[in-house]
């Protein structure tokens, strides 16, 4: 069956109700029927669930359906998508550990990094994504992972799967990918040799803005560390959140089918605006990389970015002209979203650091929602005009 077929029909074992639609399993803990199967399933010799904070059927459930979705051998989920970066990193990397990332990053992701990994002896390399000469440059005999976005957040850089597949591979590192701006319906990273990839589920796997989570899927064995790990330092995903991120993952396709239509319309209709200076869009044959994400992704994704000529002044004029996108810290609502990444998401890098990375005052980042694409777009014209 097709990945989207099952992702839509893997559920939880029916109850004696026959419910057609799975449950909600809203438990701290289960019980057993005697003393020898509460020990086996302590020493591990089964799968039987213990406590959600180890695991719980509405969690296996999204998760299951995620590995569908990406081809992944096995998945653990947590609470958000922060969480699952920062466990990728601290199971697999220790004191005196280095790994090279694309230095177009998450405000968050680049926190981590750099303020905290370095906390505990960890070193790390920022690179151009689209030089692999650089990455070639940062190899040391103490490399061990590979971190990278793509498209990146938020100035939608491409950075080529199939190269850094054949890169970590070459050098014996693990790929690790956050896939959370293109989905697994527009991009699957295992492909291309992804040993593991990340996603925050608060984004589009959600795609109403209800509820945090996060994910990562890969290769059984790594995700089993990943699994020992989260379970003693409990980034637990709630049940509550899974059974509503699984409902979610039902309508994904369609959504993000929508999602990049009217992104793809709106980039084309912005794209010759005077009052905009450059606008990227990865399905748009001006973007860089253009070959490359047709190459790799099913479309463009919902995410556009663009730079206002009037730099910060008029990011902020047109932030506060708006009247129907929203103003918020998400992206990947049916609703359009409109931030601003220099005074937001990534006020915490230093201008020169930004500047490294394409975040330049006056960029704006615009995640293309389910309304209608002429109301969306009238109201970025409109504001425009104010700018």
């Amino acid at each position: 069956m097709d990945p989207i077929t099952k992702a839509i029909r893997i559920r939880s074992d029916k109850t004696n109700e026959m419910e057609h639609s799975s449950p909600l399993f809203l438990t701290s803990s289960f019980t057993f029927d005697n003393a020898e199967s509460m020990r086996s399933a302590f020493a591990d010799e089964t799968d039987d669930n213990i406590y959600s904070r180890f695991s719980n059927p509405s969690v296996q459930e999204f998760v299951d359906r995620m590995c569908a979705l990406e081809g992944a051998e096995a998945g653990y989920a947590v609470a958000s998508g922060m969480s699952a970066v920062f466990a990728s990193f601290m199971t697999f990397l220790k004191s005196g550990d280095h790994f090279i990332s694309c230095n177009a990053v998450f405000g968050s992701t680049h926190t981590v990094i750099t303020k905290y990994l370095p906390k505990f002896g960890i070193d790390y390399t920022y690179v151009n994504g689209q030089n692999m000469q650089n990455w070639e440059e940062a190899i040391r005999p103490n490399t061990k992972m590979v971190f990278l976005e793509t498209p990146t957040n938020p100035g939608l850089e491409i950075i080529d799967l199939e190269l850094a597949g054949i890169f970590c591979r070459k050098h014996n590192l693990i790929l690790n990918v956050d896939n959370c701006f293109a989905t697994p319906v527009n991009q699957t990273p295992i492909k291309f040799g992804a040993d593991l990839v990340i996603h925050s589920a608060t984004k589009w796997i959600d795609g109403q803005g209800r509820v945090l989570g996060g994910v990562v899927v890969g290769k059984k064995e790594l995700i089993h560390e990943i699994y020992l790990f989260c379970r003693s330092t409990g980034p637990a995903m709630s049940p509550f959140n899974a059974w509503i991120l699984s409902r979610s993952l039902e309508t994904l396709d369609v959504r993000m089918e929508r999602h990049a239509a009217n992104a793809l319309y709106i980039a084309q209709c912005l794209e010759s605006h005077p009052k905009i200076s450059w606008l990227k869009y990865p399905f748009l044959s001006s973007h860089p990389q253009n070959q490359i994400a047709k190459r790799q992704m099913k479309n463009g994704g919902g995410i556009i970015c663009f730079e206002l000529s009037g730099g910060l002044d008029a990011g902020r004029k047109f932030l506060n002209g708006l009247q129907l996108l929203s103003m918020t810290a998400n992206l990947g609502d049916t609703k359009s979203i409109a931030s601003h990444p220099a005074s937001t998401t990534h006020a915490k890098l230093t201008d020169a650091e930004r500047q490294a990375v394409n975040i330049t005052p006056g960029l704006i980042r615009i995640s293309v929602g389910l309304e209608h694409r002429d109301d969306i777009l009238q109201d970025i014209l409109q504001t425009l005009e104010k700018c």
